[in-house]
């Protein structure tokens, strides 16, 4: 029988509460936003945000790709990283080449704060968690409120894992999780295992968060991941399940 905890306790854990998830990944080259979201974050900012664009990054680890995404984004432009552990101290080792510094009028806003208590103040144009879900409780309601916070010309994109999705019986919910994400109009990359979903909108998906299983061994990433646990969600009698 697996033991399941809520996210106050997940959060104390050690696969969670750690110093290396997605801490130095930066927005262009090998190890970077654009190669695991087959997109540059920038880029498509600067195509589709306007003059005043927003990008929401979600588990961002030490802000890296932001930093460097507000340097080639117009002034004005607002980006916001939310990590459970934010920007730790730098080693001493001098770098190479110094991180780019944001130019003036260009908002860079690094959270150090739980995914599950937080919310933004305003909507984002682009939305992203890479390699983030893996290591939430509540996959899925992190997802819906994503795109409760999503312009409704935005775009969401993070990597999901359905095998991380599994009944209180201990099998697995991930087809029926993807089939009701599709329905609400995600569309499911399963070469990029990547989740994506253009327009904001409220998501009300019929799956009831159970608890978590930080013991649930590495996922396809190969690294330690997160099992989350749903229930179908109970419909009030006289209302029809979408």
């Amino acid at each position: 029988m697996v033991r399941l905890i809520d996210d106050s306790a997940l959060t104390a854990s050690s696969v969670v509460a750690n110093s290396t998830m997605n801490r130095g990944r930066g927005l262009r080259g090998v190890n970077s936003y654009t190669r695991e979201l087959g997109f540059d974050p920038a880029a498509w900012l600067r195509e589709h945000g306007g003059a005043a664009p927003g990008w929401l990054d979600l588990c961002s680890g030490e802000g890296r790709a932001l930093v460097e995404a507000a340097a080639a984004l117009p002034a004005g432009a607002e980006l916001t990283g939310v990590d459970l552990v934010g920007p730790l101290v730098p080693p001493p080792v001098v770098a190479a080449v110094p991180p780019p510094v944001p130019p003036a009028g260009a908002r860079l806003r690094l959270v150090t704060a739980a995914l599950a208590g937080w919310a933004p103040e305003r909507s984002y144009q682009l939305i992203t968690c890479v390699h983030g879900l893996h290591y939430l409780g509540d996959q899925l309601g992190a997802i819906a409120r994503a795109a409760s916070w999503l312009s409704p010309d935005g775009r969401f994109a993070a990597h999901f894992d359905p095998e991380s999705v599994r009944r209180p019986d201990g099998s697995g919910a991930g087809r029926a999780v993807l089939a009701a994400l599709r329905a609400a109009g995600f569309e499911y990359r399963p070469r990029r295992h990547l989740l994506l979903l253009d327009g904001g909108r409220p998501v009300a998906l019929p799956f009831e968060y159970a608890g978590a299983d930080p013991s649930a061994g590495p996922n396809w990433t190969g690294q330690p991941a997160v099992g989350s646990y749903y229930r179908r969600a109970v419909v009030p009698r006289g209302r029809a399940e979408s």
